[in-house]
């Protein structure tokens, strides 16, 4: 029999013995004491530790200077891209002058050294990526919200053209952003990270769906165009009787407590991202699940960057790879890039449209460093994935 399972032990006192957090437990008579074994930490050598300091030294020394660079070129970034807002307000003509024309500053120099005296820390882990097992338990625990899920694949396709098509977005438009964003057979519920089946795969961000909207837009969405989402629904459950009206009308409450609570912080990014990870509200981002909601948001987040472009004057339709480019980057800059003259495209870098940080973790943009290669590259994405099946079918749902 174990020794765990000797009458008289607390659960408590048993796990914490098998974990090794007490140094020393009291047994019973005839029962050794079991004390956990410190590691073995060999001393390091005064040459090692000379070494180390050398190397800290040149490390801090390169490092420092680069940093210094970085922060010179992206306070020119920030400057010119404040300049160019004044520019557009007062209706002046943007110029090439208006933008950095260096790349980014890239650190080529030495690693940190690692201390040969501290203990080796055990290895970091990534941090945990919620999925969409975390945003129906949200979404049940805090609203009693349980999303309508579609019968089949085509039948959430349907829904959302039909959404999307009464809004005024295009065929062209919507296949080749799903393309884009979901791979051109993601599902309705595919999740960034999890695109295939395979042994370890793991979640790198919340983005979910056929546009991949993160938990934040989901709050955003609900926060500043709740009410349109609740119009649409009361008009639908207008054309319906019975079981089916009263499930609707029912939803519409729960949709209606959503919208109340995302809009309980300012309406800034920041403040939604904010909400959007706390326990409560990952809830939200389980409608776009739904089959009569979730085509509302996914609709929604192109249609805002059409409107946007619209508002700014904007003269012709967005092509696909243009909307694109105002959901990557972000309206403001997106509209930046599409109204730029071909002839600045090629002399132009994509750094001028991103924060550091942001395109830091964006290799896409990396590797295609000027604007009109980061069209270029998008419009190829594009042709290739709207050729596979999910495209095909969403195609035909027009």
């Amino acid at each position: 029999m174990g020794l765990c399972s000797r009458g008289g032990w607390r659960t408590g006192a048993c796990a914490a013995l098998l974990l090794g957090s007490f140094a020393t437990v009291a047994a019973e008579p005839g029962v050794p004491t079991m004390t956990p074994q410190a590691p073995v930490v060999t001393p390091a050598s005064a040459a090692a530790i000379a070494d180390y300091r050398r190397k800290l030294e040149e490390y801090t020394r390169i490092r420092q200077a680069f940093e210094s660079e970085a922060a010179i070129y992206w306070n020119a970034v920030a400057e010119k891209r404040r300049a160019r807002i004044a520019k557009r307000r007062s209706g002046q003509e943007i110029v090439l002058d208006d933008y950095v024309l260096t790349q980014p500053p890239v650190y080529a120099g030495p690693g940190k050294p690692i201390d040969p005296s501290a203990v080796t820390p055990p290895p970091s882990e990534k941090p945990y990526v919620p999925v969409v097992a975390d945003f129906l338990q949200s979404a049940a625990e805090h609203f009693k919200f349980v999303p309508t899920r579609p019968q089949s694949e085509i039948e959430f396709k349907r829904a959302y053209v039909k959404v999307a098509a009464a809004a005024g977005l295009t065929r062209e438009q919507v296949v080749r952003i799903y393309g884009f964003e979901a791979g051109g057979k993601g599902t309705y519920d595919v999740q960034a990270g999890l695109e295939y089946p395979k042994p370890g795969a793991q979640a790198i961000s919340t983005a979910l769906g056929y546009n991949q909207l993160l938990n934040t837009n989901s709050v955003e969405l609900l926060a500043e165009q709740g009410d349109q989402f609740l119009k649409a629904l009361k008009a639908k459950a207008a054309t319906l009787e019975g079981e089916p009206r009263k499930t609707l009308e029912k939803k519409i409450e729960n949709l209606h407590r959503m919208i109340l609570f995302c809009r309980t912080v300012s309406d800034s990014w920041s403040e939604h991202d904010r909400l959007a990870n706390t326990p409560k509200g990952l809830g939200i981002h389980a409608l776009n699940l739904d089959i009569d909601i979730g085509p509302l948001l996914q609709t929604q987040k192109l249609l805002d960057s059409v409107l946007f472009a619209r508002m700014k004057g904007l003269d012709h339709p967005l092509s696909a790879a243009e909307l694109e480019m105002m959901n990557l980057t972000g309206d403001g800059n997106g509209f930046d890039m599409v109204t730029m003259p071909l002839a600045m495209r090629d002399k132009v870098p994509t750094s001028n449209f991103f924060q550091p940080q942001g395109l830091q973790h964006n290799p896409v943009a990396i590797r295609n460093n000027v604007v009109s290669k980061l069209i270029a590259v998008t419009n190829a994405r594009m042709d290739q994935e709207s050729k596979l099946q999910g495209a095909k079918d969403l195609a035909a749902a027009f």
